[in-house]
């Protein structure tokens, strides 16, 4: 690596030979996501160190062995953010090192003679791997993000720049040749001669389709997307495992309208996530997070909200605040209840509660009149409010798998429902007053084995009913009314001691079963009309009485 005996050419070449050895330069972005990034992450281990503090010892633990798990876990901590600090730590030396290079390579340049004079025309043949000073301020960093980012359109190289590039001469180059700068105006500094430049500073090639971001990635994402002002960014299963909490720079993204963290292994939001104002679908299914900040409140302008599939407990009481919130899944979680502000989502439109450890659903949900969708199967309800009846707007229930025994009086005022599934429960009877919900057209009261033993006798005021499944319970006669059910035509009864009708015509399908229904009132009506009797002679009334009269006097004898 010595100089000695070297000539001008031969150390513009090494000078640029170990400039170009060095990985592509960080942007503006990284280098700023990297320091916000150890100063979340400092923030971060101090609060899990503080958690780690509070914990309680249980009675009869002895005091040396929670003392050696507790710090057991505060080194797991600082292990972990030594770990996610190392590559926002790397990229920043990495940086340092490119300011002294800079620094070094502009001392360098003004050692260069101006002119040919001292034998240097063959320099710009020995250097043709050289990049013009002018053009580093176009090609330069090409942001080495764009190598995880995967935004829909490409920045623009005159919005690229480089850090430290106040050094570089503006002059433009009108076309490179072979990396040289060719065409440049008289006059610009650094015409002639051997040029001294980062060679190193040009566009990153894209990342492999599938690679996972690390911390620094994506806080460098983030600064890149707030700068442009993005209105989407989707990191569906996009971050890597050791990725369990979000940057507090989320909440720079205030054009952001759908932002995708699903599948990831995510804890915990940054109460900083209530600045993202214009959002309006946020997608959090199959995640990790225990608990939602208070501040996920202020994100009024959502209108989609997706939680599935996480470990929540409670809901923040902010949630009132969501009165725009149309659709809100929370299946798949830990949920025992729903706080009574639940009403106060005046603009839903469908809710999912289904998997949880719900007891009972709250009276409020009465109050939410644009419900058209309810979904709770699968928790623990022993009933529903009769508040359900509120909802005029509602069109699916589904509440299988629950503990449900008496469906509310309530039910006739759900003029909009269309279809109920009430399967799997302990129903002992469907109350008359459904059957005033005419608009009904699918019926599900399977599987509630031996508590369900009849259906309404009005039953067939549901005359728009398509599909009614009844299998599994104890019915054994279906009802009169049964025959107005013409709009029938899927009916199951498999597992019930049906007598009427009888199996042969159980198997020709739902109409068979309404027509056998109907010509059996039908019969039984003809056979209930009165017959009239012909009047009786007076020979046969004395008759009638002489021959009783012998009868009587008959068995008198006999019993004598």
């Amino acid at each position: 690596m010595g100089s000695s005996g070297m000539s001008i050419d031969e150390i513009v070449q090494e000078i640029m030979r170990i400039h170009g050895s060095l990985p592509t330069r960080p942007s503006i972005d990284e280098v700023e996501a990297a320091r916000d990034l150890i100063g979340n992450l400092e923030k971060e281990d101090q609060l899990k160190l503080d958690a780690i503090s509070r914990q309680n010892k249980r009675k009869g633990v002895p005091e040396e062995l929670f003392k050696i798990l507790q710090e057991m876990q505060r080194n797991m901590v600082h292990f972990q953010s030594k770990e996610q600090k190392r590559d926002a730590l790397k990229l920043l030396d990495l940086e340092n090192v490119y300011c002294v290079f800079d620094e070094l390579v502009q001392r360098a340049s003004k050692c260069l003679p101006s002119n040919n004079s001292n034998g240097l025309s063959s320099t710009t043949s020995s250097s043709s791997n050289l990049i013009s000073p002018a053009t580093t301020a176009t090609a330069t960093t090409a942001t080495s993000s764009s190598s995880f980012y995967n935004g829909k359109s490409p920045v623009k190289a005159s919005e690229l720049y480089s850090r430290d590039d106040s050094y570089l001469n503006k002059a433009k180059a009108t076309f490179l040749v072979d990396g040289i700068g060719a065409g440049l105006r008289s006059g610009d500094a650094y015409s002639s001669g051997p040029k001294i430049v980062d060679s190193t500073l040009k566009p990153a090639t894209s990342g492999q389709d599938g690679e996972k971001l690390s911390l620094i990635k994506l806080a460098s994402m983030i600064e890149v997307s707030s700068k442009k002002g993005s209105r989407e960014l989707m990191l569906r299963s996009k971050l890597s495992d050791q990725v369990e909490w979000i940057p507090d720079s989320i909440g720079k993204l205030s054009s952001l309208i759908t932002l995708d963290l699903s599948e990831n292994r995510i804890t915990v939001l940054p109460t900083t996530i209530g600045g993202l104002s214009s959002l309006q679908k946020l997608d959090l299914h199959s995640n990790k997070i225990v608990e939602l900040p208070d501040s996920i409140g202020d994100l009024l302008n959502l209108v989609y909200l997706d939680l599935s599939g996480n470990n929540l407990k409670l809901l923040p009481a902010s949630f009132a605040r969501l009165a725009r919130l149309e659709e809100l899944d929370m299946s798949s979680n830990s949920l025992s209840v729903l706080p009574e502000t639940i009403g106060s989502l005046v603009s839903l439109k469908k809710l999912i509660v289904e998997t949880n450890n719900l007891d009972e659903l709250p009276h409020t949900i009465g109050q939410c009149t644009s419900l058209k969708e309810l979904r709770a199967d699968y928790n623990r309800l022993k009933a529903l409010p009769e508040a359900v009846g509120r909802i005029e707007s509602l069109e699916v229930l589904s509440v299988r798998y629950n503990n449900i025994r008496q469906l509310p009086t309530t039910m006739s005022a759900l003029t909009s429902l269309k279809e109920l599934n009430v399967s799997f429960n302990e129903i002992e009877a469907v109350p008359e007053s459904l059957c005033f919900a005419t608009s009904l057209v699918k019926l599900n009261i399977s599987n509630n084995f031996a508590d369900l033993r009849s259906l309404p006798r009005s039953i067939g005021n549901l005359e728009l009913l398509e599909e009614l499944d009844m299998s599994n319970n104890q019915i054994r006669v279906l009802p009169d009314s049964f025959r107005m059910l013409s709009s029938l035509r899927v009916l199951k009864t498999d597992g019930n001691p049906l007598e009427v009708p009888p199996g042969n015509i159980l198997e020709k399908g739902a109409q068979a079963v309404v027509k056998y229904m109907g010509d059996l009132v039908a019969n039984r009506d003809v056979k209930a009309q009165p017959v009239k009797k012909k009047k009786k002679s007076w020979a046969q009334i004395c008759c009638f009485s002489t021959s009783n009269k012998r009868q009587r006097n008959g068995t008198d004898h006999v019993n004598a």
